[in-house]
C-alpha cells in the first residue's frame, strides 16, 4: 500500500512539474541585430527624440494642435477603452484563483387541504426558513488558472502598448497634416504670384501685337501659359480644404468652422535627431513591445492548453440552517453542513482539447513571425527615414539654387523681351522653368519636414519601456506575485 501511495505521489509530482509554465521561445537572437545603422545621420543631432518632439518645430500652433489631439482624438479614446476591456478580462481570469462563495437565504409558506372524511377537509399551512453559505474552489494544481491569468496580463500589457502606438500615429498624423496645409497655402501663393507674372508678360505681348512688333501667335502662347497657371489654383485650394478637414477630425471635432492660423512653412523647422544602437530600438518602439507582449500571452495560452489535459480537482463546502420558525432559525439543532472533493478527468471529447492546443501553438508560431517582422520593419523605417532626411536636405539646397538662378533668368528674359532683344520663346522657357522650380521647392521642403516627422515616429517618439507613465509595472493586474 505504501509503495502504491508513493508511486501515485511521484506520478502526481511529475505531472505537476510537466504542467509548470515553460519559457517563452526566443523569437529573435541578439546576433541577428545589426551593430549600427547604415544610413547617414547628423553627428551633432540629439540622440532619441523627446516625448514632446513636436515642440521643436518652432510652431506654437502645432504644439496647441498636438495637445488638443492628445485630449480629444477619437482613435485614442477607443484605444483607451480597449485597455479597460483588457483590464476587465484580466480580472475575469484572476477570479479563477479565488473560491466562489454564495449566500442563500430563503423563506417559504405553503398550504394544502387534508381530507379527514369523504365530505370534510381541513386546511394545513406551514412556514419554512433557510440560511446557507456555499463555497466551491477548483485547485490550480496544474497551473491552468495561473497560465490563463498570465495570458490575460500580457494581453492587457499589449493593449497598453497598442494605445501608445495609436498615440504616436495620431501625433505624427497631426504634424504631417498641419504641414500639408501650410505647404498647400505656399503653393497657392506661388501660383497666384506666377499668374500675376504671366499677366504682366501678357500685357507686354498685347502691346507688341498692337504695335505690330509681335504676332498673334505670341499672344496665344502667353494666354495659354496664363490659363495653365490659373488652372493649377482650384485643385490646390481643394486639397488645402481637405487637409484642414482631416486635421479637424484628428482634433476630435467636426470640420465645419475649423481653420489654421499660419499661412506658410517659413519658420517651421525639424530639429535633427539620431538613434543610438539598433538594439536599443527594441525598448523604444511601442509596436515592438506590443508584439512581444502578444507573443508571451500566446505562449501562456499554450501552457494553459497543455494543463487542460490534466484532471480538475475541486473542493466544495456548504453549511446553513433550516427551520419552520424564523425565531429558531439560528439554532445549533437546525444546523446542517457538508464538505466534499471531486476529480474530473476528460476521457473523450472528440479531440476538442487537442484542437484547442493546436490552435494555441499555431497562434504562438504566427506571433513569433509577427514579432520578427515588426523588428525588421522598425529597422527599415529608421534606415529609410534617416536616408530621406539627408537626401531631401541635399535636394532642397540644390533646388533653392535652381530657383534663384531661374528667377534671375526670368527677370533678364522679361527685360530683353520688353526691349526687343529676345523673342517670346526665351521668356516662355524661363517663365516655365521658374514656375516649376518654385512649386517643386515647396514640395521638397514639405517632404523634408515630413521625413523628420517620420524619423521621430520611427524612433518611437520618445517612448520607452518602463518609463512611460502608462506602461504597466511588473505585477500590474496581478493579485499574486506571479513572475513576469
Amino acid at each position: 500500500m505504501k509503495v502504491l501511495l508513493r508511486s501515485a505521489s511521484l506520478a502526481l509530482a511529475g505531472a505537476a512539474v510537466a504542467a509548470c509554465s515553460t519559457p517563452t521561445p526566443t523569437a529573435l537572437k541578439s546576433s541577428e541585430m545589426p551593430t549600427a545603422f547604415d544610413a547617414p545621420m547628423t553627428k551633432s543631432a540629439q540622440v532619441w527624440p523627446s516625448t514632446d518632439w513636436w515642440t521643436g518645430f518652432s510652431s506654437a500652433e502645432l504644439t496647441a494642435l498636438e495637445t488638443t489631439a492628445e485630449q480629444n482624438n477619437l482613435d485614442l479614446a477607443a484605444a483607451a477603452a480597449r485597455v479597460l476591456q483588457a483590464r476587465g478580462q484580466t480580472g475575469i481570469s484572476a477570479a479563477a484563483l479565488f473560491p466562489a462563495v454564495n449566500l442563500d437565504a430563503s423563506a417559504q409558506r405553503s398550504g394544502s387541504k387534508i381530507p379527514i372524511s369523504n365530505t370534510t377537509t381541513i386546511n394545513s399551512t406551514g412556514n419554512s426558513f433557510g440560511l446557507s453559505l456555499d463555497a466551491s474552489y477548483e485547485l490550480d494544481f496544474w497551473g491552468l488558472a495561473q497560465d490563463n491569468l498570465r495570458a490575460a496580463q500580457y494581453s492587457a500589457r499589449s493593449a497598453l502598448y497598442a494605445q501608445r502606438v495609436v498615440a504616436l500615429t495620431v501625433t505624427s498624423d497631426v504634424a504631417n497634416t498641419y504641414l500639408d496645409v501650410l505647404a498647400l497655402r505656399d503653393r497657392i501663393a506661388i501660383a497666384k504670384q506666377n499668374v500675376d507674372a504671366a499677366k504682366h508678360i501678357l500685357t507686354i505681348t498685347e502691346a507688341k501685337v498692337t504695335n505690330g512688333v509681335s504676332s498673334n501667335l505670341d499672344l496665344a502662347q502667353q494666354r495659354a501659359i496664363l490659363n495653365g497657371e490659373e488652372a493649377t489654383i482650384p485643385p490646390l485650394e481643394e486639397q488645402e480644404r481637405e487637409a484642414r478637414y482631416a486635421l479637424a477630425v484628428l482634433q476630435g471635432r467636426i470640420p465645419e468652422g475649423f481653420d489654421v492660423t499660419a499661412k506658410t512653412l517659413e519658420g517651421v523647422v525639424a530639429p535633427p535627431v539620431a538613434p543610438d544602437m539598433p538594439a536599443a530600438l527594441l525598448t523604444r518602439r511601442p509596436d515592438i513591445a506590443e508584439a512581444e507582449a502578444n507573443l508571451i500571452s500566446a505562449h501562456a495560452s499554450v501552457d494553459a492548453a497543455r494543463a487542460a489535459f490534466l484532471p480538475a480537482i475541486g473542493l466544495t463546502g456548504s453549511g446553513g440552517y433550516a427551520s419552520t420558525a424564523i425565531s429558531s432559525l439560528i439554532n445549533p439543532s437546525s444546523l446542517a453542513w457538508s464538505v466534499g472533493a471531486s476529480l474530473l478527468q476528460t476521457v473523450f471529447d472528440g479531440g476538442l482539447k487537442t484542437s484547442e492546443s493546436d490552435v494555441a501553438k499555431g497562434r504562438e508560431t504566427e506571433l513569433i513571425a509577427d514579432y520578427r517582422s515588426t523588428v525588421f520593419n522598425a529597422l527599415s523605417d529608421v534606415e529609410s527615414s534617416l536616408g530621406q532626411v539627408t537626401s531631401l536636405a541635399n535636394q532642397e539646397a540644390l533646388v533653392t539654387e535652381q530657383v534663384k538662378n531661374a528667377s534671375e533668368a526670368f527677370r533678364i528674359s522679361e527685360l530683353q523681351y520688353r526691349e526687343g532683344v529676345a523673342d517670346l520663346l526665351a521668356v516662355l522657357q524661363a517663365q516655365q522653368t521658374l514656375f516649376t522650380s518654385q512649386d517643386q521647392l515647396v514640395q521638397i521642403k514639405l517632404a523634408r519636414l515630413q521625413a523628420g516627422v517620420s524619423l521621430y515616429r520611427a524612433l518611437g517618439g520618445g517612448w520607452m519601456v518602463g518609463v512611460d507613465k502608462d506602461a504597466p509595472t511588473r505585477n500590474d493586474f496581478n493579485p499574486f506575485p506571479i513572475p513576469l
